[in-house]
């Protein structure tokens, strides 16, 4: 899951500790949000979920334990990949269901302050750049497109060519260093052996770079297609494969936000690129509260 984020805004502990042993974990910043849409909503660790409004807007909050979302604390458990995965999901539960029921700004996971006061202030002194947020979000939905490439058709191991893996040393051949094997009889490759090994190798690293410009192509072209039916597409960096759990490559993760009345055709176009790509799985996830677009400069 991507980790959600506002602009400027970092992970971690904000505002002087005091004596308390709690903080306040924030999860978004909503507009015209009734609290009873809340309901019984629990967040991270299971805590529930309450608003802290202030200048026209409403916190999503709740209380955490510093020794668990303190600063020093938050450094380990981030890298922590199940921690990490529990309390995105937590998160997002938290910010989608308030987007369902009023425009929601998310803010990048763990993110902390001192108390529900301190939480105000921020509301307060930053009132401007969340409205501008709202305003830009509102009505708008983020779909996420992921796109997996085989192996075989990155190495190029299609057709005819997959049965030649290009002219790698067999098992047990001895590694092309030392002397220059010696003409044999019979070899009718000019400079023997070694010669025609490296004109081997060197075939494959060209098939595999043009395996890889025309996976590449057809990545762009699919993303240039999903672009024309959204607002905005943001790029990310490839998923970890053990988050993805996927065998192939990836080779497209972008973010899009679409109006509501673009969803329909812009799914119409990733069915379409998926049953086109051979050897290309394409995966779409959405609607999502549009974590990737909240800088505002960005659309």
């Amino acid at each position: 899951m991507t980790a959600p984020g506002l602009a400027g805004q970092t992970a971690g502990a904000h505002g002087t500790a005091g004596p308390s042993d709690t903080g306040v974990y924030l999860y978004g910043v909503a507009r015209g949000l009734d609290p009873a849409a809340l309901g019984d909503t629990t967040g991270v660790a299971g805590a529930p979920v309450r608003g802290v409004a202030a200048a026209g807007l409403t916190a999503l909050v709740s209380t955490v334990r510093l020794a668990e979302y303190g600063e020093a604390a938050l450094r380990a458990n981030l890298e922590d990949l199940e921690w990490l995965e529990a309390t995105a999901r937590a998160h997002h539960d938290v910010v989608d269901r308030a987007a369902h029921a009023a425009p929601t700004a998310p803010v990048r996971i763990a993110t902390i302050y001192r108390d529900d006061a301190r939480v105000a202030e921020v509301l307060t002194d930053e009132g401007g750049r969340f409205t501008e947020v709202l305003d830009l979000i509102a009505g708008r939905s983020e779909w996420g497109v992921k796109a997996y490439a085989d192996p075989a058709l990155l190495r190029g191991d299609t057709g005819q060519d997959a049965t030649d893996p290009g002219g790698g040393l067999a098992p047990g051949a001895e590694p092309p260093t030392g002397p220059a094997p010696a003409h044999t009889p019979g070899d009718a490759s000019p400079g023997g052996v070694g010669t025609a090994y490296l004109r081997r190798r060197q075939q494959e690293r060209r098939r595999r770079a043009d395996a890889g410009r025309r996976v590449g192509e057809q990545a762009d072209a699919v993303h240039a297609e999903l672009a024309d039916h959204a607002v905005a597409s943001r790029h990310h960096p490839p998923q970890d494969p053990r988050l993805s759990g996927r065998d192939g490559t990836q080779i497209l993760n972008v973010a899009y936000l679409l109006d509501e009345e673009q969803v329909e055709g812009f799914l119409a176009v990733t069915r379409a690129a998926a049953e086109k790509l051979a050897g290309i799985e394409v995966e779409v996830t959405g609607p999502w509260p549009p974590y990737s677009f909240i800088e505002p400069g960005e659309v």
